[in-house]
């Protein structure tokens, strides 16, 4: 038997029990398979489980001025993180207002000079004091992996200014001697997780930092992006985009990039299944001497 239908103002959305009662809607509707009770007092349509579904159900009771704050905002900002659980959501609540206490969800104290924006339709701490919350449970590499996704390419939603103004909000709070070391490996301009954590690498082995998809001139007043561009030696160091093996056209826009950037003299050195990391960086070292770098690899 089909449940009843809502009224059309709650139908296909999360909302509170006590308004749905007061439109008529019985108990026994909201106890139906087509809804499910994230949280105390709240339905949403069965099956709505995304991170932002689950948000904009815990909004319906999410006192004022209450802001989702930590990973979960830091999810709702894009920031690539390590696979974890969305639940619980982390809301903060700034003083001297309780920390919420709710079943799926961790409360915080939000500093008092913590602005709140709003993302998505939610009210959200931005994208770098949720950076910097994720002090205490990222590694160093994760942590500025997320950073560099602030002040990425090609679309950042932050800036470097932004990023040490919610340092100085940070303060000393613990995890605040990490985010400090962190912020010294950020760089505007890369353009994923993978990107950022080869970057690391390159330079830990000791060659020389790259720039983050410039400009690389072409014949003909053409051009196109790399992703780690050793521009004093004409040297490219980027991933193998094998997603593409698949797409005839784009396949042969590749073959036809490689084929433009030797021509213009680059030495383009591809990084993924088909040549791993270790001798990825073995070939970057015979092209970089071959065109004069004399610097030292680290092991």
């Amino acid at each position: 038997m089909l449940a009843k239908p809502l009224p059309p103002s709650l139908a296909g959305r999360a909302f509170r029990t006590a308004r749905a009662l007061k439109l008529g809607v019985t108990r026994g509707r909201l106890g139906a398979r087509d809804l499910m009770a994230p949280f105390r007092g709240v339905r949403a349509p069965a099956g709505a489980t995304s991170l932002i579904d689950l948000c904009r159900a815990y909004a319906q009771r999410m006192p004022r001025r209450h802001a989702f704050s930590h990973a979960t905002a830091a999810h709702l900002w894009g920031l690539p993180l390590p696979d974890q659980e969305l639940l619980p959501l982390h809301v903060s609540a700034p003083a001297p207002l309780r920390q919420p206490r709710a079943k799926g969800v961790a409360g915080h104290r939000l500093g008092h000079d913590v602005p709140v924006v709003r993302r998505r339709g939610l009210p959200v701490v931005t994208a770098a004091d949720a950076w910097c919350q994720l002090a205490t449970i990222l590694s160093h590499d994760d942590l500025v992996a997320a950073g560099d996704r602030i002040v990425g390419w090609p679309r950042p939603i932050g800036t470097l200014d932004e990023i040490d103004a919610a340092i100085e909000r940070f303060g000393s709070r613990r995890g605040a001697v990490r985010l400090r070391a962190a912020r010294l490996d950020l760089r505007a301009g890369s353009a994923s997780r993978r990107e950022t954590r080869l970057r690391l690498r390159v330079l830990r082995a000791g060659f020389p930092e790259p720039e983050l998809n410039t400009r690389i001139g072409l014949a003909g007043s053409r051009s196109t992006h790399g992703d780690l561009v050793f521009r004093a030696y004409r040297v490219l160091l980027e991933y193998d985009g094998e997603q593409h093996r698949g797409d005839d056209a784009q396949f042969h826009r590749d073959v036809e990039r490689l084929n433009d950037l030797a021509a213009a003299g680059w030495i383009v050195i591809r990084v993924g299944r088909r040549l791993p990391l270790e001798r990825a960086l073995d070939q970057l070292e015979l092209a970089l001497r071959s065109r004069g770098w004399r610097g030292i690899r680290s092991p």
